[in-house]
């Protein structure tokens, strides 16, 4: 079963204002692999998860999920689909 991993990495990037080569360079990746994981190319390791989550000081849930993630607007404004 390939299920793809959902993610959040490039929306906390920009709001924090880190680069892809700053965040692999981080948790010790390429920065290739980093724009694959945000695009949905390829799932992350739990391991590159874990570190990825860590740099951010973000459970690992707050950047990752087996669902798609609801629109933002939905979770801060309280809207149900």
């Amino acid at each position: 079963m390939s299920e793809q991993v959902h993610n959040r990495l490039s929306m906390v990037r920009a709001e924090r204002k880190v680069s892809r080569q700053r965040l692999a360079e981080a948790v010790g990746a390429h920065y290739q692999t980093i724009g694959y994981i945000e695009r949905g190319e390829y799932n992350p390791s739990l391991h590159l998860a874990l570190r990825i989550s860590a740099f951010f000081d973000l459970p690992v849930e707050a950047l990752f999920s087996l669902e798609p993630f609801r629109p933002l607007t939905d979770e801060v404004y309280g809207r149900h689909s």
